[in-house]
């Protein structure tokens, strides 16, 4: 099932690729199915709170009608930053399931472990590596193709 799910986050992030995103996809498991689903929209919504996290969170809670998701668990294919386990911890999240680590802005392991820290009264569980190499080929591939033709700023 952990490999169903992860492969639909995969399918998300190739979706946001298409969008010119940060190709990042997640999904949002609730008594064995897909609840809810978000893939990163930044670019497009002009917005830097649109990660695929927070989206796939928020839709979570709307179906559910709570803010609480403690019989719930994310997969997403890459290590969720600071802002997004944050939400997690303050959602009551049971388990994340994560593809590759974020070795610059990951909070599940890399640089902090929001999930697990004694200061916080909500723990969770956190399980990386799964299809971590196709999460990272995907992330790879992108921004290879970025440095090429970067995004125009203003």
């Amino acid at each position: 099932m952990i490999e169903m799910y992860m492969q639909r986050a995969l399918a998300l992030a190739e979706h946001a690729a298409s969008l010119g995103e940060v190709p990042v996809g997640a999904v949002v498991v609730h008594k064995g199915r897909i609840i809810a689903e978000g893939f990163n929209q930044r670019e497009t919504s002009k917005c830097v709170t649109r990660h695929a996290e927070l989206i796939a969170l928020e839709e979570a809670c709307r179906i559910l009608g709570q803010w609480r998701l403690v019989a719930c668990s994310l997969y997403v294919t890459l290590e969720p930053c600071l802002m997004c386990s944050g939400a997690l911890y303050q959602a009551r999240i049971a388990q994340v399931y994560y593809g590759c680590k974020d070795p610059k802005f990951g909070a599940l392991g890399s640089l902090y472990t929001i999930n697990s820290d004694p200061r916080l009264n909500h723990r969770f569980e956190v399980f990386p590596g799964y299809l971590e190499e196709e999460s990272s080929q995907i992330l790879k591939a992108f921004f290879k193709q970025r440095r090429k033709n970067p995004p125009k700023t203003e």
